[in-house]
């Protein structure tokens, strides 16, 4: 790498290399967190722009390298040897163009100097950036309704399109709302943002991310939070019975009751002539096509024959090659009858696991889910040891959405977990500055 590294610098005559400026750094990194919920063109862009930059301007005296960094490029290079033994070399292949920030921004992290103020910088204009989007998103929302009358568009994918998704979105604001919630020194405005994310996440109606923000957000004031014990213990309680109001009125209400009660009414007339319960999707040798699986029952599904796939194949340490598991779940899916789908919808049999640590298990084996644990693991071990707050935050909202969603293998979210991952453990210059002088 530092061969790279010199003859990239060098193809630059002296006179016209260009100096790092740390606010175009901040800048394009927050054009890249920014875009991701646009058109995906949008975020290549501006990840090439960032990269080039940083390349261009680098100095080989801020060439750093830490293991952290490195944990993301394993994961890459082990998706890439996947080539080699996958069982669908076309889907690999093609699934591997969208990985490729796991390689590029922790070379970029690795060859740019940071400095703490940088680092809060680049998620204070993210942050403010995110309440500015979901603005736009209620904005628009109330648009819609004006036009249709339908309250649901206030809620869950329709208030940001499934395609951005709401999950995912609920992610990216709840990054943002941490921000806000640890910065020690609030404004008015802050406040607002801070008030105004929350109820937008709780609108998103994501159980896991919305449940995970609520029990990080009482953490923080009861641990981190300057505030006496009385005002701690008043605030948090007062908290928590809003919530509890506020999810028995709402739309969280409705998606809960489908979650533990999948055989009601609605359940079943929306979604389905007979609803699939968690002992039965764990069961059952055979479904009909008109069998409905709601969320929980569908992860319990694909827990089920992920375990089946796993005895009957002999992949445990290499998997099937990255996004090439979905080729035996789709024949899974057939020996269990699943719905298959229609014009309209899609069929159970053509959905990955929607579960991160199953995912990579089933793609790049036990090798692959080994260097994600180490990397969830740096992760939380470097915020905790910072002490930083966002960082624990981001940190646990990973690990806890990894129980839900296949987040890596989609082009949003692996370039926004590889920069908050980097951004948070790239080692700041200010301590590399204090290790010198030790």
């Amino acid at each position: 790498m530092g061969t790279i590294f010199t003859s990239s610098k060098n193809a630059l005559p002296k006179s016209k290399r260009p100096v790092t400026n740390p606010k175009t750094l901040v800048f394009l990194a927050v054009a890249v967190l920014l875009t991701i919920p646009l058109n995906y063109a949008f975020g290549s862009i501006t990840l090439i722009l960032f990269t080039l930059y940083a390349l261009f301007t680098a100095k080989k005296q801020d060439f750093s390298f830490s293991i952290a960094l490195f944990m993301p490029v394993a994961l890459f290079l082990l998706m890439a040897a996947s080539l080699l033994w996958t069982i669908d070399f076309k889907s690999t292949l093609k699934a591997l163009s969208k990985e490729i920030p796991l390689l590029i921004i922790p070379v970029v992290f690795c060859i740019i100097r940071l400095w703490p103020k940088q680092q809060r910088d680049t998620l204070k204009f993210y942050s403010w950036g995110m309440f500015i989007y979901a603005l736009f998103y209620i904005a628009r929302a109330f648009i819609k309704y004006f036009e249709t009358g339908d309250s649901n568009v206030f809620f869950y994918h329709d208030l940001v399109t499934k395609d951005v998704n709401a999950i995912y979105v609920s992610v990216f604001m709840s990054v943002a709302l941490f921000y806000f919630v640890a910065k020690k020194r609030k404004r008015k405005f802050d406040y607002l943002a801070l008030l105004f994310l929350f109820v937008f996440i709780f609108l998103l109606s994501s159980k896991n991310i919305l449940l995970t923000d609520i029990l990080l957000t009482i953490l923080y004031f009861l641990f981190w939070s300057p505030a006496s014990k009385k005002t701690k213990w008043t605030f948090t309680t007062v908290f928590a019975v809003a919530i509890v109001i506020a999810g028995y009125f709402g739309k969280i209400k409705e998606r809960v009751e489908v979650e533990l009660k999948p055989n009601t009414e609605q359940a079943v007339k929306d979604m389905g002539t007979r609803a699939v319960t968690i002992a039965q999707a764990w069961n059952n040798e055979t479904f009909s096509q008109n069998d409905y699986f709601n969320g929980t029952s569908f992860r319990v599904y694909q827990i089920r024959i992920f375990t089946e796939m796993m005895s009957e194949d002999p992949v445990l340490l290499t998997g099937y090659g990255l996004n090439a598991s979905l080729n035996r779940i789709k024949e899974k899916g057939d020996e269990h009858n699943v719905y298959k789908g229609d014009e309209t919808h899609r069929g159970y049999n053509t959905l990955n696991f929607h579960n991160q640590y199953i995912e990579i298990f089933a793609d790049l084996g036990l090798i692959g889910f080994l260097v994600l644990m180490v990397m969830l693991g740096i992760n939380l071990k470097n915020g905790l040891s910072n002490k930083d707050f966002v960082h624990i935050a981001f940190a646990f909202l990973m690990i806890a959405l990894f129980l839900t969603e296949s987040f890596l293998w989609r082009q949003r979210g692996v370039i926004f977990f590889t920069v908050l991952y980097c951004l948070f453990n790239k080692e700041l210059y200010s301590s590399v500055i204090e290790k010198e002088r030790s």
